[in-house]
């Protein structure tokens, strides 16, 4: 199954050289380029994009509140929006996530790391690597200003064995590192990834992350809370 890529970045240098990347890919497929984030909300609707390659600072609307009217949109549940930016200031890291992103890199990646993120989100993974960048999210996201309105009673419509899934998530861990923390099989462990995504209203993993955070269930530091 080819991965449909959409491009948003408000220099046309750039634009081109992704493309030439994601075109270079047998899997991947760029399906359109937009140098604003009007165009870029415009083309997720319209060229049915499954991941959006999104730069932050463009003209006319910017990335973050185009990946918001993005994740938004309940007509475009499936299409994943991964933050590519030059400035990897810390307030970009929460608000990418805040606004519905499932993944942050910085443009200087590597381009067969780049690649790997497309098809990391595409399939409902979280891209929160590198490490660094995670306990960036993890100091924004139990930041009292910065809070959503979260409370740890939304997790009571978990299993134990979910909020102990959901835990391990917000780490960082696989499907297959789950598994092998908990002794189960990875179909197990997505299975009950999946449910906790369900029942949350989570569209991904990033997003079971962010509820992880901001509920209390895992602390910037230290082990998760019992």
């Amino acid at each position: 199954m080819t991965i449909r890529v959409l491009i948003a970045d408000d220099q046309a240098l750039i634009r081109g050289g992704f493309r030439a990347l994601v075109d270079s890919a047998p899997d991947l497929e760029v399906v359109g380029e937009a140098s604003d984030g009007r165009r870029a909300v415009e083309l997720a609707r319209n060229a049915r994009a499954d991941v959006v390659l999104m730069d932050v600072r463009m003209p006319d609307l910017d990335g973050l509140a185009a990946t918001r009217l993005i994740c938004g949109d309940e007509n475009l549940a499936g299409v994943r929006v991964l933050i590519l930016t030059t400035f990897e200031l810390d307030e970009y890291v929460f608000e990418a996530l805040r606004a519905g992103a499932s993944g942050f890199l910085g443009k200087g990646v590597e381009p067969g790391e780049l690649l790997d993120a497309i098809r990391t989100v595409a399939v409902g993974d979280a891209l929160l690597s590198p490490k660094a960048t995670k306990g960036l999210i993890a100091r924004f996201l139990t930041a009292p200003e910065t809070r959503l309105g979260t409370s740890p009673r939304q997790l009571e419509v978990l299993t134990a064995r979910e909020r102990e899934v959901l835990a391990l998530v917000a780490t960082g861990l696989s499907n297959g590192e789950i598994a092998d923390q908990l002794v189960v099989s990875p179909l197990t462990a997505k299975t009950h990834v999946n449910r906790a995504m369900m029942k949350l209203g989570a569209r991904d993993r990033a997003q079971l992350v962010v509820v992880a955070y901001q509920t209390g269930l895992v602390r910037a530091a230290g082990p998760p809370s019992q």
